[in-house]
């Protein structure tokens, strides 16, 4: 594990030309097949040596794709109760059956209920003492691990004046605004719309000293426009660092947004903590015929 995980700084007259030294936390680096912030969230679940793990999950998700990867690594059996049909060549779920992820599909209003629905409840009866992970992996055990990312920066690079990242369920961000430095800014792009996350983050860690953005969804979890996708395939041509189009490419898109409207201070500091998800691009360009860069 390439822990921690290490910060490369990035150049662009955008914010060169005003003193912003802009930083990425590679954490798509930690590891070359269980990475980012699903390897923070499962880190210390993992930890507690489970027999088996049942997990839940969209067609395309991060969490799915790690938790499978991470069942072969340790030898776990895993299990992902995924919302929908099976579709047998959706890549992300080619690549869990690969790692020998158990696949089981429910209708939309039995994965609305989780693990209460009757569908899950029958599965989970086919284990014993399984460990059973919530969407997203998001647990204490999770937010212990995330919490780790903000240790890293502080002992890396103690005088950054703003971190930021994106968020689909407010676990990592609530990991790292437990531990990060009193003085450090913590600004969060939620990939979703409206502002919901800001009260759920609250009630994970009791504390509210962040800034939620919620103008980058590009229309709402897992959607995107053209300017998105175009600024990710940029990105890569000048920096050889592939952005996801769920989460960090839509909340880079808007750091660089901000500074170039002058509300990030001149001569700051940022450093964006890069959480993964790199899959997700194969899995669009597999539903959009194409057109994203993504991992080789």
């Amino acid at each position: 594990m390439n822990i921690p995980s290490p910060i490369q700084q990035i150049h662009d007259p955008i914010w060169d030309d005003q003193q912003i030294e802009l930083y990425i936390k590679r954490e798509d680096l930690i590891h070359p097949i269980v990475n980012g912030n699903k390897y923070r969230k499962l880190k210390y679940n993992l930890a507690t040596n489970p027999n088996s793990i049942i997990t839940f999950g969209g067609a395309f998700s991060n969490h799915i794709h790690a938790t499978a990867s991470a069942g072969k690594l340790y030898n776990i059996p895993t299990v992902g109760i995924i919302r929908g049909d099976l579709d047998e060549n959706n890549p992300t779920l080619v690549y869990a059956r690969s790692c020998g992820m158990d696949l089981r599909f429910v209708d939309r209003s039995a994965y609305k209920l989780k693990e209460n629905s009757e569908a899950a409840i029958a599965i989970i009866n086919e284990f014993t003492d399984p460990l059973i992970l919530p969407e997203g992996g998001n647990n204490l055990l999770a937010r212990k691990g995330t919490a780790e990312v903000a240790t890293e920066i502080n002992a890396q690079i103690p005088n950054v004046n703003y971190i930021a990242l994106s968020a689909g369920t407010g676990g990592t961000a609530s990991g790292i605004l437990s531990q990060k430095n009193k003085h450090h800014k913590l600004l969060v792009f939620s990939a979703l719309k409206g502002d919901f996350l800001r009260d759920e983050i609250i009630v994970m860690t009791g504390l509210s000293n962040f800034e939620l953005q919620t103008d980058y969804h590009f229309g709402g979890y897992a959607r995107t426009k053209p300017e998105l996708i175009a600024f990710i395939n940029q990105f890569y041509k000048k920096h050889q660092i592939i952005l996801d189009p769920i989460y960090n490419g839509k909340g880079l898109y808007g750091i660089v947004d901000l500074i170039r409207q002058e509300k990030i201070s001149k001569g700051s500091k940022i450093v964006w903590v890069l959480t993964g998800g790199q899959q997700g691009n194969t899995a669009w360009n597999y539903m959009n015929g194409g057109g994203l860069v993504e991992p080789s």
